[in-house]
């Protein structure tokens, strides 16, 4: 069988270029990035070995895969309902903001495949509600509102902790109860309105009335001490004594009655 020399050097001459391509092939399957604010949990042979951090790293093809998880924080937000320890139902919407303990991201996948939302945060937020409302009367969840959202917090922040999910921060919005509980309680506050206002006007009706009654016997008081100082003054011939120091030196426009010799002075009297 002839070789065909003209092959063979087409052959070498395209080889080159060949082992170039695959040469780059593997080098493009081979090296992976790890961008920032993410990780990469890198697998051999299917089993989990290491978690890469931000920037080059390189696997081996087709004998190791990775699979990008992030460590920013994330937000999940649940509708939940319960009930008050005096049979109220409660209504809430509750939004996490939370985040992976990077140093325990092979953990996580281990026990939870990073599914967390379904199968861990949502549930959680589900019974720490209904524990936390249990405790108090619908009355004192409103009243008392941030200190309920401080123990739903400090519960959800354990728990979740137990999984290595880092709780920033809960959010407890739409926070409410039957429409026949809103109207009693709505009812409940304009009766004790009322009320109050009907003891601020009892209060000060009574303060008016002591005023009026500090004023009359001021009045009288001032009336006796004028009286006495009258009397201690000689009585009527005092009076008399006034009477002409005001007097303009002309008589009255009017006299009548049996009083109006009061308004005439006795000159001949000595």
């Amino acid at each position: 069988m002839a070789v065909d020399v003209n092959e063979l050097k087409k052959t070498a001459k395209t080889m080159p270029i060949f082992l170039i391509i695959f040469i780059i092939f593997i080098l493009y399957i081979s090296i992976f990035t790890v961008q920032s604010g993410t990780r990469k949990l890198v697998f051999s042979a299917g089993k989990l070995t290491s978690v890469a951090g931000e920037g080059l790293h390189f696997k081996i093809p087709l004998y190791q895969t990775v699979k990008s998880v992030p460590i920013t924080t994330l937000k999940t937000a649940e509708e939940a309902e319960a009930a008050s320890s005096d049979l109220q139902v409660v209504h809430a919407a509750i939004t996490i903001n939370y985040h992976f303990d990077q140093s325990k991201l092979a953990e996580i996948y281990t026990q939870t495949h990073f599914d967390v939302e379904d199968r861990i945060i949502k549930p959680r937020i589900q019974e720490t509600l209904k524990a936390v409302s249990a405790k108090h009367t619908a009355e004192d969840l409103i009243v008392n509102r941030a200190t309920a959202k401080q123990e739903i917090d400090n519960i959800l922040k354990g728990d979740l902790a137990r999984y290595h999910i880092m709780v920033e921060d809960v959010q407890l919005t739409h926070f409410q109860f039957s429409p026949e509980f809103n109207r009693a309680i709505e009812a409940k506050q304009t009766e004790a309105q009322n009320a109050l206002k009907a003891k601020n006007i009892l209060e000060r009706t009574k303060i008016e009335s002591e005023q009026r009654i500090a004023q009359a016997k001021g009045e009288a008081e001032a009336i006796r001490i004028q009286a006495e100082a009258i009397r201690s003054q000689g009585g009527a011939e005092y009076v008399q004594l006034k009477w002409i120091e005001k007097w303009n030196g002309e008589p009255p426009q009017v006299i009548a009655g049996q009083g109006a010799s009061n308004f005439m002075l006795n000159l001949d009297k000595k």
